[in-house]
């Protein structure tokens, strides 16, 4: 692939998009309002591409990919013969409408225009721009380079064809996209994750529970199968007449407990301090970003041996 990509806002989102598009051949301009800023997400991003290099999750040597990563002085120069642009600015509307408005006025005829956003919706900043047709979200996990997802959530004005495009795109680089019909506050993922977080810190606030071992029933549990198949293909295997007979087994005591937890608790502060409380115990402020390296490396882990197994799978 030879296509430019511009990646507007270089924080740790940004920057691993652009390692998503550098390993996948792509040309990639970085640009970042504060001064410095893009410089610093390039060493960033040359170390962490040395780091997938040493778990095989490179095709190319790291300098290469490395190479193909260069720093634009401003955003015309970025958007300047970019078929495409990954925006990863700070979540407020205001900052980015105010951005959305600065692409607008240098953007090329064809160059579509992806969000970050973890939650806000598109139609919330890009309303008042020529290019809106053109604008959509494109929300990943951190990091975007060893979580493939990718929600795709269109405003009401974005174009069919830009949909299709991105989806093309992302597949191209190899990353796994999914769309939401139209907008919802949260869009698909963060709705799921924040079902599942509610009832977890329920579960701490009444004493049923230590946030340990709840963190240990969804790693050594839940998370195992949720690490290669969703939900659904999850109950479809778990019962031996597939999901309709998992529902109808199971599903009264999922309406039973849906029924008992309808109230949608506050995150105070003195349940903030207890989960803080027990996290730090667990995991002193100090070592958050050596725990957050390890994440990582996991991650790497997890990816070869998905990739492997895939691989393995299509030859059989």
């Amino acid at each position: 692939m030879s296509e430019k990509i511009a990646i507007i806002g270089t924080g740790l989102v940004g920057s691993g998009w652009a390692i998503v598009f550098a390993r996948s051949g792509c040309k990639v301009a970085l640009y970042d309002a504060a001064e410095g800023a893009a410089e610093r997400a390039r060493a960033v991003i040359a170390d962490r591409v040395e780091e997938l290099a040493r778990y095989g999750l490179l095709k190319d040597k790291p300098a290469d990919v490395v190479a193909r990563v260069s720093v634009a002085r401003t955003l015309e120069e970025a958007l300047r013969g970019a078929a495409y642009a990954q925006e990863s600015v700070l979540e407020r509307v205001d900052v980015k409408r105010k951005l959305f408005a600065e692409i607008d006025a240098v953007i090329g005829p064809d160059t579509m225009v992806g969000s970050s956003s973890s939650g806000i919706p598109a139609s919330l900043y890009t309303d008042h721009v020529a290019c809106r047709a053109r604008c959509l979200v494109a929300h990943p996990v951190n990091p975007p380079y060893l979580a493939p997802v990718v929600e795709l959530v269109p405003a009401p004005w974005t174009a069919k064809e830009t949909v299709q495009a991105v989806r093309a795109l992302m597949e191209r680089v190899g990353q796994a996209p999914v769309e939401a019909t139209r907008e919802i506050e949260g869009f698909i993922l963060n709705r799921l994750q924040g079902v599942l977080l509610m009832e977890a810190w329920r579960l701490v606030e009444d004493g049923l529970v230590s946030a340990k071992d709840l963190d240990t029933t969804m790693s050594q549990g839940l998370g195992l199968r949720w690490a290669f198949m969703g939900p659904f293909e999850t109950i479809d295997l778990n019962a031996p007449g597939g999901i309709a007979d998992y529902s109808r087994r199971l599903g009264p005591l999922y309406q039973s407990i849906a029924a008992s937890t309808q109230e949608h608790r506050v995150w105070d502060e003195a349940l903030i301090g207890k989960l803080e409380a027990q996290r730090r115990e667990e995991l002193p402020a100090e070592d958050l970003a050596q725990r957050q390296a390890w994440r990582d490396r996991r991650l790497m882990a997890l990816a070869r041996h998905k990739r492997d197994m895939e691989q393995a799978e299509s030859e059989q």
